[in-house]
């Protein structure tokens, strides 16, 4: 089993890589004046490296499932096209820091409802006392880092 400090790094790494994200996927899409464009490239590149990761490390994929699926399995494609599209669009006009600070807002909104009731195979963790409070910290937080003056 990995080391919950190697996941914590990692997810750490990766929050530091979205904001970055986010400010070149705006400027490209500034740039040819289309977010929709900018997207189809940050897809496309995304799509190399997965397929080249399920080869190259994973061996290719292994058998397919056997028991059928939801349907909604299939929508986090949904999604990440969304976030891709929206903040490719939003950060050049609203901010780089806004647009970020205001997904985080969501996020923890999410989390915090799915952990709760255990959505989407999710395993439970009750919203307790002391975790609502963290949260209300960190969404104060957000709204602190995004205003102005």
């Amino acid at each position: 089993m990995t080391h919950p400090i190697f996941f914590a790094l990692l997810m750490l790494a990766t929050g530091i890589g979205i904001p970055v994200m986010a400010a070149l996927n705006g400027s490209l899409g500034s740039k040819y004046g289309s977010p929709a464009f900018a997207a189809s490239v940050l897809f496309f590149v995304g799509l190399l490296i997965s397929v080249g990761f399920l080869f190259a490390v994973e061996g290719g994929l292994k058998s397919a499932s056997k028991t059928p699926l939801p349907v909604y399995y299939y929508l986090g494609g949904f999604f990440v096209a969304f976030y891709i599209l929206s903040i490719t669009w939003v950060a050049p006009q609203f901010g780089v820091g806004n647009a970020v600070a205001f997904v985080l807002l969501g996020q923890l909104m999410s989390m915090a409802i799915i952990d709760h009731n255990g959505l989407l195979g999710a395993p439970i963790h009750p919203l307790t006392a002391r975790r609502a409070v963290g949260l209300a910290f960190m969404s104060v937080g957000v709204f602190l880092a995004v205003r102005r003056g």
